[in-house]
């Protein structure tokens, strides 16, 4: 078995994808702990739909005595304060995606397609209408889109694919795939494989990968810092 980014070196790489200045939201998946990994060149707001703006770092099972209960992100984990950061209401907070105020949000998905469909709420193909709750307003609402995934299921089946079967958030919503062996970039004219985990080669990506990638002109190896 070839070796494979596990979900903090995911993160990590999705940090590089932020700029300076950015509000940034963070859904569930690989991609919550971003903040950990920023730069201290950057200055990055980061945004939760539970009413957090602001916020600093995730905090580590061993920081038990930092723990706030009242102060947690959109996946339950516990964050660190810090100076200027605000609390309010969700209505507040969704209002901020609905409207365009936040420039990037990053969450997992269970399927992506060539287009930049993105399908990130049920597993189940037949699932009923109803049950997605919130989790279109992220992607539909931000400028930029990254999802933090692994590149196959536990099954080895693509997560990448032509078309997506499960159903979907939101179309044609993805900028940015970071997974477990790549970083891909959604464009009109399809896929463009940017970087590539080292120890690996583009026909292993591709053989992992339901579309036809696009061999980006300055493909290289993924790095992290």
């Amino acid at each position: 078995m070839k070796e494979r980014l596990n979900e903090e070196a995911i993160a990590m790489r999705i940090a590089k994808e932020l700029k300076d200045g950015e509000y940034v939201n963070l859904g569930f998946g690989m991609g919550s702990t971003v903040p950990n990994f920023i730069s201290p060149e950057k200055e990055i707001i980061f945004h939760s739909e539970n009413g957090v703006l602001g916020s600093g770092r995730v905090l580590t099972l061993d920081e038990a005595e930092l723990m706030d209960t009242e102060l947690i992100n959109a996946g339950a984990q516990y964050l660190h304060p810090k100076p200027g950061m605000s609390l309010f209401d969700i209505a507040e907070a969704f209002d901020a995606i609905r409207v365009g105020r936040v420039n990037t949000t990053v969450l997992g998905a269970l399927q992506v397609s060539e287009k930049g469909d993105l399908a990130n709420w049920s597993a189940d193909p037949n699932a009923p209408i109803g049950n997605i709750g919130g989790a279109m307003d992220m992607p539909v609402g931000a400028k930029r889109v990254i999802v933090g995934m692994t590149h196959t299921t536990k099954k080895c089946e693509p997560k990448i694919v032509k078309e997506c079967t499960l159903p979907l958030t939101a179309p044609r919503c993805v900028s940015i795939i970071v997974t477990d062996v790549a970083v891909i970039e959604v464009t009109d004219e399809g896929l463009v494989l940017k970087e590539i985990l080292p120890g690996w080669t583009v026909g292993e990506i591709q053989a992992i990968t339901e579309p036809k990638l696009i061999l980006s002109p300055d493909l290289k190896d993924m790095e992290l810092i």
